[in-house]
């Protein structure tokens, strides 16, 4: 009898076990937002909103096959043609290079697929890469430290870790695009001032010899051919990272008619005599030009000089200080130029872990605000930081997190605002796609941008910064389709187009 009995309760147990694993398995399948899920429909959105509930969930809907009365209809106008779109991203500095390294192969490539790819996950497009080392390396240093350009040589951070995850990206998404950007030239080629021209033998601050312009530029080429050496193709470079801030663990000051000179003197002529293509974005610094009057505009005085057009694409900005009404302001004045967003960050100083304000805020100033005045690429800073934010170099920033943190313990990664606007843009807007014009509906909180992509796709980035759930409706001029967004949420669309 009691071996019965217990025969009994042993059937009775591998039914429970086996009904519960039954419904574990489908909860996960349907609610579990990490699970690969089939989404059909005529038009694919991601959805983030501020309680991330929705955590850049995918979803989709169809078109309507009703008449659009709707009065919040946002309507498309592809006749209204705005700028070119390069792509959207974040900097791989050493210190992002060193904590992807230093996780196992398995997560490190699933993190960079989610990141990076175009079929599995966000498709980051651009990335931005230190000339020699910034505030977020290892340590403090040129790929020319030893006097003599004859001595340039790539180091043990390009060579250990930017090269080996910049090549895993690479396999991922090869079309991903590079941007080159230097915190300080080698220090034998620094000065105090430029009347004085006494040695300046420190990684912060000093000007850059103009005894020493033709070095500087064969330096970059040397740094370009470099990387190629290694499959890896550099888009766009700066002269300059923040050429007006004289502090952080590296630093050049670079005033706008040492840029100029440099630049036309230079480093164009070098490039060209390489056969180099590489484009060139000037200043790399803030809105408000670091408050030094004399610099104010200081990209659109380099033009008013002229510059060669081939070589010279346009400016870069950051957002640290000032208005982003500045890149209206230099588009106007100079509408051929291209614009280009290259840095901001978020960090202990700015509640940056608070994701239910930072979405919202880093939408509406840096991922929209940048794109609806005319910047053709956006990146952010550190795609990734440790939990100590790290990491960093003294003098750096010390306090700033990355896109995305992860604890070198557990593997565990938390991402922050950088991360997701980012990727509402690069999800749906690819390289090549021109910002279009649109009509209709307009609405305090409401803030979007539309595209069309050059592989017959519409796409709409829009962010609900309103306490209310909207219904919102988006007219092509063909088609036309509803959706209800969340509350303080953002959801990117794409769908094709319909011929007539």
């Amino acid at each position: 009898m009691k071996s019965n009995t217990y025969i009994k309760i042993l059937l009775v147990l591998v039914f429970f076990a086996g009904t519960i694993f039954s419904c574990k398995e489908k909860t996960g399948n349907t609610e579990d937002p990490e699970l690969p899920t089939v989404v059909q429909g005529d038009v694919t959105m991601y959805i983030t909103n501020a309680g991330r509930s929705f955590d850049f969930k995918k979803l989709a809907t169809n078109f309507s096959d009703r008449s659009n009365m709707s009065p919040t209809t946002i309507k498309l106008d592809p006749t209204v043609r705005y700028q070119t779109m390069d792509g959207f991203g974040a900097a791989l500095t050493g210190s992002s290079c060193y904590n992807l390294l230093q996780m196992p192969e398995s997560n490190r490539t699933k993190f960079l697929k989610d990141v990076f790819s175009p079929t599995e996950g966000m498709e980051y497009s651009y990335i931005r890469i230190s000339i020699g080392c910034s505030d977020f390396s290892l340590s403090e240093y040129t790929c020319c430290d030893t006097q003599g350009i004859e001595n340039f040589a790539l180091t043990s951070e390009e060579n250990l870790y930017i090269i080996p995850v910049l090549k895993e990206i690479l396999a991922i998404n090869p079309s991903v695009k590079i941007l080159g950007s230097p915190w300080t030239c080698p220090r034998w080629m620094k000065i105090n001032n430029l009347t004085d021209k006494q040695a300046h033998n420190s990684w912060t601050s000093g000007q850059l010899n103009p005894d020493y312009y033709q070095d500087y530029g064969t330096y970059f080429v040397k740094w370009i051919q470099a990387f190629a050496q290694n499959g890896i193709n550099i888009y766009s470079v700066t002269p300059q990272n923040e050429p007006l801030n004289r502090g952080n663990s590296a630093s050049l000051y670079m005033e706008w008619t040492e840029q100029r000179d440099f630049v036309n003197n230079a480093l164009v002529p070098k490039l060209k005599a390489a056969g180099l293509h590489t484009k060139i974005y000037l200043f790399d610094h803030n809105y408000n030009y670091d408050g030094v009057t004399s610099q104010n505009q200081y990209p659109a005085k380099i033009y008013a000089g002229g510059v060669d057009d081939e070589y010279v694409a346009g400016a870069a900005y950051h957002d640290y200080g000032g208005s982003r009404s500045e890149l209206l302001n230099i588009h106007n004045a100079y509408p051929n130029k291209e614009l280009l967003f290259t840095e901001t960050s978020i960090g202990t100083w700015n509640d940056g872990k608070n994701l239910s304000k930072h979405l919202m805020d880093d939408m509406t100033e840096i991922a929209l605000g940048t794109v609806n005045n005319w910047c053709k690429g956006v990146i952010v800073w550190n795609l990734m930081l440790d939990t100590e934010r790290g990491p960093n170099r003294p003098g750096g920033c010390n306090t700033c997190y990355g896109a995305v943190d992860i604890d070198l313990r557990t593997y565990t990664i938390t991402k922050n605002s950088h991360y997701y606007i980012i990727g509402h843009l690069s999800a749906v807007v690819k390289a090549g796609a021109t910002r279009i014009g649109t009509t209709g509906y307009t609405a305090s909180g409401i803030i979007y941008s539309a595209f069309e992509n050059t592989n017959e796709t519409y796409a709409l980035v829009l962010l609900n910064n309103t306490g209310e759930n909207k219904t919102i409706t988006l007219d092509d001029g063909v088609k036309h389709f509803s959706y209800e967004i969340p509350a303080n949420a953002v959801v990117s669309y794409q769908w094709k187009k319909t011929v007539n």
